[in-house]
């Protein structure tokens, strides 16, 4: 479940009086994309505002980037002179001149590249698709959804697939019907969702019955969708294992808070198709769950498993899975494993390159040096929510997880600066979060200085540490990411000079 990002938000279905059903709910997209989104556009045929011009507000940034871009790949395409003759303004609307000197009438002014687009005026520019496709690629994606409602012109190629790759909508039982005669329910057309052939989807609250008329009213699903996840659903055993059946494409299913299907189900339903399985907050999930997975998956390279009475013996049933595809694995908060379960985890899954234990409270010290010790090959390591682990169990991930990029100790609250310490010796740690670890104090945090490798830092919530501790990480140059939120030493004048320090360092605070 890698590629599928988690967000929260509802889908909205509205129509265009055409009979055609937009996706158009700004919120209701599962995505990555953090660029810096544009003022709304509001549609053309609204008499009441001046929607072309707001759209030129709007996108001259964006044209900019463009632009720049522009500049790599073409560099033999040179700005146009200040003597440019009158015919190349032929047809134009006006000559306004915009901030940074250009001409917004002439496109080549705006975009300071001749012959970069064939548009005349800057109306014929925003409907060329060569310049649209430029500036939608620059757009946040809830951006893109709006821009469908701009116009016929920009809907149609906003809906073409290349501009939902890695977006993940999501579709609540109520965006799925639509008042009929009568009062009835009718199923709602979903043409948009179908013209965007989006490889994931994320369905919220549906039965048997919705996910039925979801794939039989949008057929190319069977052939497109690569990635399903059932949140809250009352799917049955016989739901699910219709539902795989219909979708033989997917290879990447997730299921949340769904308990209404048993271990028996995924006996049955699992295909082995499957590289990818999501489990959470399923209530009939236990151990026999484990046993089918390991049983019915022998292609499986991810698995994300949260279940409060999984017991140790059944992870022996991971054998199966030994020396396969599987190289990464997230237990977490399976509250009854014992270092016992660590003993059969790194029998049966010695190839994992990302573990995690998080919530798993009843972990000591000794399982961590079992991970150290026989685990080499990881790269990432969660252990947050485990009490228990002490400074001892950072000096074996020091010792002999030399591979280590990513190490997560939040709420770890035994941890002190002896332990911060040991792990300066990771020559690869790149992402240390150390959120509400309590006893970590200034004299851990200097420790940290001396790791060229460190990109993401996190002390949230630390208490002990100090202004004049924070101060230090200004030293720490190749930072991309701080987060000091809930620290008290983290005042305003803390934070300024750091943004000064570190200009290349995102700060959360």
């Amino acid at each position: 479940m890698a590629a599928t990002q988690s967000v929260t938000g509802t889908m909205s279905v509205s129509s265009h009086g055409n009979g055609v059903k937009e996706i158009s709910e700004a919120g209701s997209y599962l995505t990555s994309n953090s660029s810096t989104p544009v003022k709304p556009a509001r549609q053309l045929s609204d008499s009441n505002h001046n929607c072309l011009q707001e759209l030129k507000e709007a996108l001259i940034p964006k044209m900019v980037e463009v632009d720049q871009s522009a500049a790599v790949t073409s560099p033999k395409n040179p700005p146009p002179s200040s003597e440019e003759s009158p015919e190349s303004g032929k047809g134009l609307t006006n000559g306004k001149t915009l901030e940074n000197g250009s001409n917004e009438s002439n496109p080549e002014s705006v975009l300071g590249h001749q012959h970069l687009f064939k548009a005349k005026s800057f109306n014929e520019l925003l409907m060329e698709e060569e310049f649209l496709s430029s500036v939608f690629h620059h757009v946040s994606v809830p951006d893109r959804s709006l821009f469908t409602l701009v116009c016929k012109r920009w809907r149609d190629i906003l809906n073409q697939p290349r501009y939902w790759r890695g977006v993940t909508p999501i579709l609540h039982k109520r965006d799925l019907y639509e008042d009929g005669i009568e009062g009835s329910k009718e199923f709602t057309t979903l043409t948009t969702f179908e013209l965007r052939e989006f490889e994931s989807v994320c369905l919220v609250s549906v039965s048997d019955m919705d996910i039925c008329e979801f794939i039989d009213h949008c057929p190319t699903t069977k052939r497109t969708l690569k990635a399903i996840s059932l949140r809250r659903s009352t799917v049955t055993d016989a739901g699910l294992e219709v539902m795989l059946e219909q979708l033989g494409a997917v290879s990447s299913l997730e299921l949340s808070g769904c308990n209404d299907f048993t271990e028996a189900g995924l006996w049955a339903s699992l295909q082995p198709r499957l590289v990818a399985l999501s489990i959470s907050d399923c209530i009939n999930v236990a151990d026999e769950s484990v046993a089918a997975i390991a049983q019915r998956l022998p292609n499986l390279h991810e698995l994300n498993f949260q279940a409060y009475h999984v017991t140790d013996g059944v992870l022996g049933c991971l054998v199966a899975l030994r020396g396969g595809s599987l190289s990464t694995l997230r237990l977490k908060s399976c509250w009854e494993l014992t270092n016992q379960a660590v003993v059969n985890l790194v029998h049966c899954l010695p190839q994992l390159t990302t573990l995690s234990l998080s919530g798993c409270s009843k972990i000591t010290d000794e399982g961590v040096e079992m991970i150290a010790a026989n685990m080499g090959k990881l790269t990432s390591l969660d252990l947050s929510w485990c009490p228990r682990v002490t400074d001892a169990a950072l000096e074996y991930v020091a010792c002999d997880l030399s591979k280590l990029e990513e190490l997560t100790l939040d709420r770890c609250v035994r941890i002190t600066d002896t332990g911060v310490g040991f792990l300066a010796t990771l020559g690869r740690l790149r992402s240390l979060y150390l959120r509400w670890c309590s006893q970590v104090q200034d004299f851990g945090l200097q420790n940290l200085l001396q790791v060229p490798s460190l990109r993401v830092l996190s002390v949230a919530g630390c208490p002990l540490l100090t202004t004049a501790g924070l101060s230090r990480l200004s030293q720490v140059k190749q930072l991309e990411e701080l987060e000091l939120t809930n620290c008290p030493g983290a005042s305003e004048e803390l934070l300024i000079y750091l943004k000064k320090s570190l200009p290349s360092c995102t700060l959360i605070h």
